[in-house]
C-alpha cells in the first residue's frame, strides 16, 4: 500500500511538473517568438547592407 501511495504522489509531482512547464511556455512564447523574429531581422538587416 505504500508503494502505490509512493507512486500515486510522483504521478501527481510529475503531472503539476509538466503543467508549470506548459503554463510557463503558455505565457511567455509571445515575448520569446518576438525576441527572436527581432533578432532574426537584425541579422536579416546587417547581412543586406554592402559595404564599400
Amino acid at each position: 500500500m505504500k508503494e502505490a501511495t509512493g507512486e500515486l504522489n510522483m504521478t501527481v509531482v510529475t503531472i503539476i511538473a509538466i503543467g508549470a512547464i506548459v503554463a510557463f511556455f503558455w505565457f511567455m512564447w509571445p515575448q520569446i517568438k518576438n525576441a527572436i523574429t527581432d533578432q532574426w531581422d537584425n541579422i536579416s538587416n546587417t547581412d543586406n547592407v554592402q559595404v564599400e
